[in-house]
């Protein structure tokens, strides 16, 4: 039915070269809102009504009598609309990085289908070797039957040797591309990475933008250079990001096809559903201070507190990059298409909001073997929080280290603290910052799907309820990352509670040293400056003095 007519006088000769345009768009089902087309569509109708995002443009040519063209735009489906799951039946998928976060999602296919499983063939490979260390046979089984792809091995240590980096995440890449363009039936090439690969820029759209300095030339300079001469350049390399995890770039242009996509996402944490709620099993960004936060031994962080943090459900990337594989392959489209999956947007939290309620569910479920009360404070002044740090965390640290070596133990905690400051530091360059990350193409994404589809492979971080989320990504990290059962909880609970009255005592101490230390500091100030406040704390003294030698003959 249609919902709406705009009638627009348009001379003949002018709607050849659209109408060519349209005949392929209707054809493949509707618009995709493409940006560059809908521009085209201006530039031929300058008053047309065009609407993007969850609207599909659908052009009805209606000749008049008085020689114009009618054009409307209305919701539509696609034509021959193919379930996600089922387009996956029966179809090769080649997955790279299968051991890392994203790649662990076997277990519960283990458990309820053992059977599929067998469905899975390993493929023995390393990205940092030529041709992928993949063996010519195993290249041939890809080549002849794969017809998906998803890239998403990479490094992703914040302190990685650039060498390892460039060789990962650059060369890697190149040569999975050059490998792709070998496979006969290649359908979709979906790479996966992070939307802080432009945080050199306020505001990131999704699109490719071009990278600071050639891939190539980076490329070809480690090869030849010494670690020595690299360490010198790296710093001109990293420019004002943060490290050189976020120079790399996704497939270059010259390398890539119209059948990639690529998924871009925020600081993955645990999964919101699958295979488990909670389910996590590395400790990189956030959850490397919040595992030493519910720990008891890391206790201040420089943080804007009103910045949002762009946290994901790991989940929730990995339904996006297999709903943007079928997407990818079941229409065209020129290009590379970008998808951000971040939450800053159609569900933003602060990093107060995220911290305060990871402290709750810290204290609500807390660890069996904490080594001190759980808490802390973010702030905002870098020298504020470099005292603080200096005192809550390296203090402490060498304390406990000459005791472990006074009762002939290894010293540890300093070694742990030089650490979790570096992550810490790490992670400062983006919690003291906001970025703006544009995600229409996964909303229109989103907008096609079934309402079976959308429930299946959820990616809709509107669906985020944030309070909920987090109290179980706390209980992922207690049970996944310090391997705690849940029926450890209610002992866990008892020994909190005479951490909180010895973490009471120490506070009370620590109040009544620092009000002697004011006093005596005060006093020696006002003794040097004035004669005569010296003459009356030495009668106060004789007087004390006096009092307490009366007293022991009573």
């Amino acid at each position: 039915m249609v919902k709406s007519w705009e009638r627009l006088a348009i001379p003949k000769a002018d709607v050849s070269d659209f109408l060519r345009n349209a005949d392929r768009y209707v054809m493949e089902g509707g618009a995709n809102s493409s940006r560059s087309w809908s521009q085209d569509v201006a530039g031929f109708f300058p008053g047309a009504p065009l609407r993007s995002g969850s609207m599909k443009l659908q052009l009805l040519r209606a000749l008049t009598s008085e020689g114009t063209y009618a054009l409307h735009t209305e919701p539509v489906k696609m034509s021959h609309y193919t379930p996600v799951s089922q387009f996956y039946q029966d179809r090769a998928i080649f997955v790279t990085g299968g051991t890392g976060f994203m790649g662990k999602f076997f277990n519960r296919i283990r458990k309820e289908q053992p059977l599929a499983v067998n469905k899975v063939i390993p493929i023995e490979g390393d990205i940092t070797r030529p041709d992928l260390g993949i063996s010519l046979s195993d290249q041939n089984v890809i080549t002849r039957m794969v017809s998906i792809v998803f890239h998403s091995a990479a490094t992703v240590r914040f302190d990685e040797v650039l060498k390892v980096s460039v060789k990962t995440n650059m060369v890697g890449t190149k040569q999975l591309v050059q490998l792709c363009h070998r496979i006969l039936k290649l359908e979709a090439l979906v790479h996966v990475s992070t939307v802080y690969c432009n945080c050199d820029r306020p505001e990131v759209d999704e699109v490719i933008y071009s990278p600071p300095y050639d891939p190539e030339h980076i490329i070809h300079c480690m090869e030849w250079m010494d670690d020595d001469l690299v360490n010198t350049v790296t710093p001109k390399l990293i420019g004002n990001r943060p490290n050189y995890l976020h120079v790399h770039q996704s497939p270059g242009r010259e390398h890539a096809s119209e059948r990639v996509r690529e998924p871009a996402c925020g600081h993955l944490l645990s999964c919101a559903r699958e295979p488990e709620i909670g389910w996590l099993d590395n400790v990189n960004g956030p959850t490397v201070i919040i595992a030493a936060t519910a720990k008891g031994f890391f206790r201040t962080i420089l943080c804007h507190e009103d910045k949002k943090a762009d946290l994901i459900p790991v989940d929730m990337v990995t339904n996006l990059t297999i709903c943007v594989a079928w997407r990818t392959a079941t229409t065209k489209s020129d290009g590379i298409t970008v998808y951000n999956c971040s939450s800053g947007i159609q569900n933003p939290i602060t990093w107060k909001q995220f911290v305060d309620c990871c402290f709750l569910n810290i204290r609500k479920h807390p660890l069996e073997d904490m080594v001190w009360y759980p808490g802390g404070t973010i702030r905002s002044n870098s020298l504020a929080n470099s005292v603080c740090s200096t005192c809550m965390h390296f203090l402490p640290a060498h304390i406990i280290d000459i005791l472990s070596r006074v009762f002939g133990k290894k010293p540890f905690m300093v070694n742990i603290q030089t650490k979790l400051s570096k992550a810490s530091t790490f992670l400062k360059y983006f919690s003291t910052r906001q970025w703006h990350f544009n995600d229409d193409n996964t909303r229109e994404l989103s907008s096609i799907l079934s309402e079976d589809d959308k429930r299946i492979f959820l990616f809709d971080v509107r669906e985020i309820h944030w309070p909920t989320y987090i109290e179980s990504y706390i209980l992922g990290v207690r049970q996944f990352i310090f391997k705690e059962h849940p029926s450890s909880l209610p002992l866990a609970r008892k020994q909190l509670l005479k951490y909180v009255r010895l973490h009471n005592r120490v506070l009370l101490w620590i109040s009544w040293l620092a009000k002697f230390l004011a006093v005596v500091l005060l006093s020696h100030i006002l003794i040097r400056r004035s004669k005569r406040f010296s003459g009356m704390l030495f009668i106060m003294w004789d007087i004390v003095l006096r009092v307490s030698r009366m007293l022991s003959h009573v």
